[in-house]
């Protein structure tokens, strides 16, 4: 007699996992800067984003319910350029080589007002936003070199409105416009340097923010802007007059803009070479204080 076939049994089917896919994040160390490393300035490159973000915040927030909005960025020269030209023009009868007086102001205040607004925007820059240093991680150096996009973007359409005025008055521009871009630079690195110094000294120090505009005051009758070298006496008045390198930097702009003219070689260079100088010191400065600031400011 057969007996029943015993019933099959089932194999279980199991199914392969796929392997969980790992991510490794990355490991992010602070730590302060090493000897030299403060001339390095690929983090603006790498946090760029953030830098363009920082910029078009400071400009939201500078016109933020004004009426006027950018057409500050060219009243306030253009104001200045009037004041200068009844002062020095009128009253103390300055010679300009024979050019407008108001163009010839404007074309002053152009530099002055770049090499100023980069250095108040830059000094003031930490203290203003003390709640973002002393809570979030970034490289410092993005706060201040913010300020200088929103300060060339004001420096561009107040040279493309004088450039309209210079038409319109008659002094066509040549091609010594191309040579503004390159005393421009160097206004920068001057402008960044002091305010790269005022900046690391006005979070412990805030005294810096009351006089730095005071001094900068002074600094400008100081300056040609509106009046040229030319009206300072030979010698040593003169010679001690260009020891200010701010001095031949705005020269610079002026006879670029204006299209004649000249800058004293010597006195270019030394110019050059002390705002590079002061912007390297100013940089140093700051990345050796910049471990102190969150806690400090």
């Amino acid at each position: 007699m057969n007996e029943p076939a015993a019933p099959a049994m089932e194999t279980p089917v199991v199914f392969a996992q796929p392997a969980a896919s790992v991510t490794v994040k990355p490991i992010v160390r602070i730590r302060p800067p090493r000897k030299w490393e403060a001339l390095d300035l690929s983090s603006l490159w790498r946090y760029r984003d953030l830098l363009l973000a920082l910029a078009v915040r400071d400009i939201k927030l500078r016109y933020r319910q004004t009426v006027l909005g950018l057409l500050w960025v060219v009243l306030q020269p253009l104001l200045g350029a009037g004041i200068f030209a009844f002062v020095f023009g009128r009253v103390a009868n300055l010679d300009t080589g024979g050019d407008s007086y108001v163009l010839f102001a404007y074309a002053g205040l152009l530099a002055w007002n770049f090499f100023n607004g980069v250095v108040l925007k830059a000094s003031g820059s930490l203290v203003a936003n003390a709640s973002l240093v002393s809570k979030v991680f970034f490289p410092r150096l993005l706060l201040p070199f913010s300020g200088v996009i929103s300060t060339l973007l004001d420096f561009g359409i107040a040279f493309a409105v004088g450039t309209i005025l210079a038409v319109v008055s008659g002094a066509t521009p040549g091609f010594s416009l191309l040579l503004v871009p390159f005393w421009l630079l160097f206004l920068l690195l001057l402008g960044a340097g002091f305010g790269l110094l005022c900046a690391a000294l006005a979070v412990a120090y805030r005294d810096v923010i009351h006089v730095l505009p005071v001094g900068l005051q002074f600094l400008l009758y100081g300056s040609p802007v509106g009046y040229s070298i030319a009206v300072i006496p030979e010698g040593l008045p003169r010679l001690f007059y260009k020891l200010n390198p701010l001095a031949p930097l705005i020269e610079g702009v002026r006879v670029s803009f204006l299209g004649h003219g000249f800058v004293g070689l010597h006195s270019g260079i030394y110019a050059c070479v002390t705002a590079t100088v002061i912007f390297v010191v100013g940089l140093i400065v700051f990345r050796r204080m910049e471990r102190q600031f969150a806690d400090v400011i």
